[in-house]
């Protein structure tokens, strides 16, 4: 064989043996990566098992909390970052209505809302029926939960309880009461019946003319009391200016202020306020803030009355309403107990004049307090959450709605 011969010979063992070499290897890696398949295979056969399982009890949780919310008494609506209603329970639907997937909330506030209360929480639906309103944010995505509460039930056992309280504590002074009526009724027919004599001149009968008025004054003052205590009730729904307020309340006191040196202003620093309330119990409250104030002063006498706008201590707009006089003030022993029904110092008092003056800020729910004057005297505070009832409808429901409260 020729050494030609014998070269190709070696170089072709050679390539063959390379090439041995090489589909060994390829063999080995293919198993490998057949093994690594497998595992791979395996490993997501198991994730896969997981993420079934995980969403199934994602699925079974949410079930859960869908039937929980829908066996809440309580009405629960989702709001999303627009003010989009994107869930509501079957509460929310009876008390709002349907439809309400879908609306804006600002929608849902015109179609079943009718009008807020004296609390910044409650709310007067059109049906009649009252709810408490209360939002939360969803946490870290925008949006909000809406939680609201049919109280109308709860609202009318409180009135009625009030009102059997009252009852019950009017029961406690009967005697008393009668004892006081009779008095000035006494005195009133007394007068009455000498007006009627020939034998009195222009001036006399003109002074019994008057003080029969004034015993009148004193015993349709009792009855008033008597019935603005007995009766509470709701804030309702006038519409009160308290400009006018104030100007009707000197008008109406009038007969009152003319005996003596007297002085009286009333000033009205809320900027032409307008409030929703009961306006025939507030003027009744502050007639009887200043006529306590002139049933204590001897001789002269200074009342001022003012009206302004403020905040409360969590920074809800109210206003105040303070009646201030220089007189000789109240005793410190008496002060924890001046708004006690029947409570009184003075031997004509009914001891109801302050009740009703407190009975009616609760009313409204709001408060009054007495802080004493500088120099002598009273301030009495008559405090009322402020609900302008003057602001644009759409602005006003905004603050009971998602908007006012927007989290971006």
């Amino acid at each position: 064989m020729s050494q030609t011969a014998v070269a190709n010979k070696r170089e072709l063992e050679n390539a063959f043996r390379t090439f041995n070499q090489v589909s060994e290897q390829l063999a080995a890696s293919y198993h490998a990566l057949e093994e690594q398949v497998r595992q791979l295979t395996a490993e997501l056969a198991h994730a896969q098992d997981q993420r079934i399982q995980q969403l199934s009890e994602k699925e079974r949780i949410a079930n859960r909390l869908e039937r929980l919310l829908d066996a809440l008494p309580a009405g629960v609506v989702v709001l999303d970052g627009r003010g989009v209603v994107r869930d509501a329970n079957s509460a929310a639907r009876r008390l709002l209505g349907e439809p309400l997937l879908g609306l804006f909330w600002l929608e849902v506030i015109n179609r079943a809302f009718s009008s807020r209360l004296g609390d910044f929480n409650e709310v007067l639906l059109k049906d009649g029926r009252v709810t408490s309103i209360s939002t939360n944010p969803l946490g870290s995505e925008p949006g909000q939960i809406v939680l609201l509460n049919d109280i109308t039930e709860t609202c009318s056992l409180q009135e009625k309880l009030g009102r059997h309280q009252r009852l019950s504590a009017m029961g406690e002074m009967a005697a008393s009461l009668a004892h006081q009526i009779r008095t000035p009724l006494a005195s009133a027919l007394l007068y009455a019946a000498q007006t009627g004599s020939e034998k009195l001149d222009g001036d006399r009968r003109k002074r019994l003319s008057e003080r029969l008025l004034a015993g009148l004054r004193q015993l349709e003052h009792m009855v008033n009391d008597m019935l603005l205590f007995a009766r509470g009730g709701g804030a309702g729904t006038d519409v009160i200016a308290i400009d006018g307020l104030l100007g009707d309340l000197q008008q109406n006191l009038d007969t009152y202020l003319r005996d003596g040196v007297r002085r009286f202003t009333a000033v009205d620093e809320t900027r032409g306020a307008v409030l929703t309330g009961n306006r025939n119990a507030l003027m009744g409250a502050l007639q009887n803030l200043v006529i306590n104030a002139l049933q204590a002063a001897d001789g002269n006498v200074s009342i001022q009355v003012i009206a302004v706008r403020n905040t409360d201590k969590s920074g809800q707009p109210v206003i105040d309403i303070s009646v201030t006089d220089n007189g000789p003030g109240i005793a410190a022993e008496v002060r924890d107990r001046i708004f006690e029904p029947f409570f009184t110092t003075r031997s004509q008092g009914t001891g109801l004049g302050l009740a009703v003056v407190e009975a009616v800020a609760h009313m409204h729910n709001g408060a009054v307090w007495m802080t004493p004057a500088n120099g002598g005297g009273a301030t009495f505070t008559i405090r009322v959450p402020f609900v302008d009832a003057h602001a644009d409808g759409e602005a006003q429901l905004l603050e009971l709605s998602y908007a006012e409260r927007k989290v971006v």
